[in-house]
């Protein structure tokens, strides 16, 4: 009897597809994996997504080392330091970068700072984003003047997940202009889908951060602080709030935390140091770059003389 046609095709289709191997282990690729063992307790707040790049735009400054300014920022950070031993600080360097100072280390051992006042808060690009995202900063640039700038007191704010509270230097002269610029952003942030500053925003340099506790944040505002977030981009790329909300992620139990910094802190500190702060020639500064980092990369672009 010969096959028909059918039955032979039939017999095809019943032939078993074997699987491809699995690829090993070591071949499969590895998520980030968040250890705030490794940050001084700092939590990732944005889980990690492959593919996709963290992003902020910043006024950078550079505090030269022997700078009246420099001098100031020291004083502040060891005054502060002292009444709260928890706070970390920004910009300065002693040896281990990942190390705070020692209370009698010498300002001579510290480098320059750079100060980031941020424009943007955090923003996920994909990978094709990139490059409109940076000739969007690039041509903002171009359309923007330079411009004097200056800080006018110092305050504590928060990231808004509320797990770290900030020492800042807020800014004074020079605010109309830096939210010109932050308004000149929004249709890019809208074109991809992202969330567009602030709206009535509080321009400010960090200069020392603390842990904040999980359940002992008051709900009460803090006196001397005023609402506002600071913008956290030290880990992942920083935001704006006061220190009266619960946050929402616990801190780390292995590192120490704080409900907000003391309530006389911030006066006392204003009282010591504002009045040289806002002395000509101190706390005044030129803008003359708007930067963004995306990722590790760091683009820089000079505003128009």
């Amino acid at each position: 009897m010969v096959p028909s046609e059918t039955s032979a095709r039939d017999s095809l289709t019943i032939r078993t597809v074997r699987k491809l191997p699995s690829l090993p282990a070591y071949l499969a690729p590895q998520a980030p994996v968040d250890n705030p063992s490794l940050h001084q307790g700092r939590q990732r707040t944005t889980p990690h997504v492959e593919g996709q790049f963290a992003a902020y735009v910043y006024v950078p400054l550079v505090v030269e080392k022997q700078t009246r300014l420099h001098k100031l920022l020291w004083h502040i950070f060891t005054e502060a330091k002292r009444r709260v031993p928890t706070l970390h600080p920004i910009g300065f360097r002693h040896g281990d970068p990942t190390a705070d100072p020692p209370l009698d280390s010498k300002l001579d051992d510290n480098p320059p700072i750079e100060l980031h006042i941020s424009l943007s808060r955090p923003t996920y690009l994909r990978a094709h984003q990139r490059a409109e995202f940076k000739r969007a900063v690039q041509q903002l640039a171009k359309s923007q003047g330079r411009f004097s700038a200056s800080f006018a007191t110092l305050s504590e704010l928060t990231n808004d997940e509320r797990t770290r509270t900030f020492l800042t230097l807020e800014i004074g002269a020079g605010h109309e202009n830096l939210k010109n610029i932050s308004n000149e952003l929004t249709p890019i942030l809208k074109s991809i889908r992202q969330q567009e500053f602030y709206q009535d925003p509080r321009f400010h340099a960090s200069v020392a951060w603390a842990l904040l506790d999980s359940l002992s944040v008051s709900t009460a505002a803090v006196p001397g602080t005023g609402p506002s977030t600071h913008i956290d981009v030290t880990d992942e790329i920083q935001t704006q709030t006061s220190p009266d909300a619960n946050p929402s992620a616990p801190a780390n139990p292995e590192f120490p935390t704080i409900p907000h910094f003391p309530a006389s802190l911030i006066p006392e500190l204003r009282d010591a140091f504002v009045q040289e702060l806002v002395r000509p020639g101190v706390g005044t500064f030129e803008v003359e770059e708007v930067h963004v980092r995306i990722g590790k990369e760091v683009s820089k672009w000079r505003l128009r003389d």
